[in-house]
């Protein structure tokens, strides 16, 4: 007795548990009754609902070619029409909104990955003509099912309590077709008809669930079309990191520069001191302002409004900008010459929009990292027949601050001159920066096309 009481706790648990009756059923059953499995019952019924109208079309069809019978009838006739509605299918199935419609169906009724299916309309006809397979798949198989869950369950109804009923036993349903054991009998042939149903259901459901993926997937065209979004939201992104870097990171190396300068006169040089808080007050609402566009572009999540930012260009900014540098106690010398034209206005808008960011990031970078006096020089020249716009900045390089200064170091991360770069390579120029004659020189060429024919050549 104690053997077995002992032999009851030991062991691994549950290992000589038996599986309570509840467990077992849920087990057996979920597959075939289960919510999922409910779930695309229901989705083959939609397709069997969606078939009604073509259905209807070919039964008039065949009607009208038997010589008017009713259709309805005759069930070698009812076949033919549904053999007949599948070309009728197979055919709207081919336009573009059949594929989304039937994802959306798929994925809310099937269990299938979101990841493994297509979005959008059909874009090639290949994809199309998957489509239109799966759309004739699914109302044609949803059919049959459809038709089936409407007639087996009262059969099946019927089997099981025709053992308890006199007048059905004594029916076409029950008169001697079992040999008189219908109390035996007819119940398990009907539980076996609603068992039979729920696998064939089960089964078709999983079948559908199988191809859906294959047919309603994403094509050649759709992954190339969405690495080609990703690609430009990505480029977006880039430029509003760039756009963000630029102004940002230029407003804080100027308002370092001119609280600094300021303090230090400012017990000596009142007017200085005036002017330095002014340029602090500028830039730094100039910098609220565009902070605020970048911020709201990503808030909003539209790339298309990207382009139309407002962001300074040379016509219309650059001389705030050199004030501004000025006004920190800079020693800035700027060479100006716009070509023919005179007026930087005459050049292109991204252009002028472009190199008004690089030489904005130079003056950060000589501002961060310089020692001495900056000079600017922009110039457009011609270069084998074509218009360029050279800028050139140099100064002094950075000296190492002492180590016992206790002060923070200055490091490059390179940002600035990364984001300078792509911004010429976007418009196919190019920028260098290094050392240079003893100083740090940053130099960006930017091409503008052919010279405009009323401001002739150079």
């Amino acid at each position: 007795m104690s053997g077995r009481r002992t032999t009851g706790a030991g062991g691994s648990a549950g290992a000589g548990r038996p599986v309570r009756p509840g467990v077992a059923v849920r087990r057996w059953a979920g597959p075939l009754v289960g919510a999922r499995a409910r779930l695309r019952w229901v989705h083959q019924i939609l397709g069997g609902a969606l078939l009604m109208p073509y259905l209807l079309l070919a039964q008039v069809g065949v009607g009208a070619a038997a010589g008017g019978v009713n259709v309805l009838t005759s069930f070698p006739l009812t076949l033919l029409s549904y053999a007949a509605s599948l070309p009728l299918i197979a055919a709207t199935g081919v336009f573009g909104l059949v594929r989304p419609l039937s994802v959306t169906a798929v994925r809310v009724l099937t269990g299938v990955p979101g990841d493994l299916l297509a979005d959008g309309p059909a874009r090639s006809w290949g994809a199309r003509w998957r489509a239109s397979a799966w759309w004739t798949l699914h109302l044609g198989v949803g059919a049959v099912v459809s038709g089936m869950i409407l007639a087996v369950p009262p059969l099946g109804v019927v089997l099981i309590v025709m053992p308890f009923s006199g007048a059905l036993r004594a029916s076409v349903w029950g008169a001697g077709r079992f040999g008189g054991a219908e109390p035996y009998v007819s119940p398990l042939f009907g539980a076996g008809l609603l068992i039979a149903l729920a696998a064939v259901c089960a089964g078709t459901g999983a079948l559908l669930a199988r191809l859906a993926p294959v047919l309603l997937g994403p094509t050649a065209a759709d992954r190339l079309a969405a690495a080609e979004e990703r690609a430009a939201d990505l480029a977006v992104r880039n430029r509003l990191a760039r756009e963000l870097h630029d102004a940002v990171g230029h407003a804080l190396s100027a308002v370092t520069l001119q609280a600094g300068a300021a303090r230090r006169v400012l017990d000596r040089d009142p007017e200085f001191v005036r002017e330095a808080l002014a340029a602090i007050e500028e830039t730094t609402r100039r910098t609220v302002g565009e902070l605020d566009a970048v911020l709201g572009l990503l808030r909003d999540g539209d790339p298309a409004r990207a382009d139309a930012m407002p962001a300074p260009t040379l016509a219309g900014d650059l001389e705030g900008l050199l004030a501004r540098t000025r006004a920190g106690g800079t020693v800035l010398t700027a060479e100006q010459d716009p070509g023919p034209s005179g007026d930087w206005t005459q050049l292109p808008a991204i252009a002028s929009r472009e190199a008004y960011r690089i030489v904005q990031e130079g003056l950060s970078n000589a501002l961060r990292h310089g020692t001495g006096p900056v000079a600017l020089l922009l110039r457009v020249h011609s270069s084998d027949g074509h218009r360029e716009l050279e800028i050139t900045m140099t100064n002094p390089p950075a000296q190492p601050p002492p180590a016992h200064d206790g002060g923070p170091r200055r490091t490059t991360g390179g940002r600035g001159l990364r984001g300078a770069a792509e911004r010429a390579a976007l418009l196919g120029g190019r920028v260098e920066s290094g050392p240079h004659g003893g100083d740090w020189r940053l130099r960006a060429v930017l091409p503008l096309g052919a010279a405009p024919v009323a401001g002739g050549g150079r």
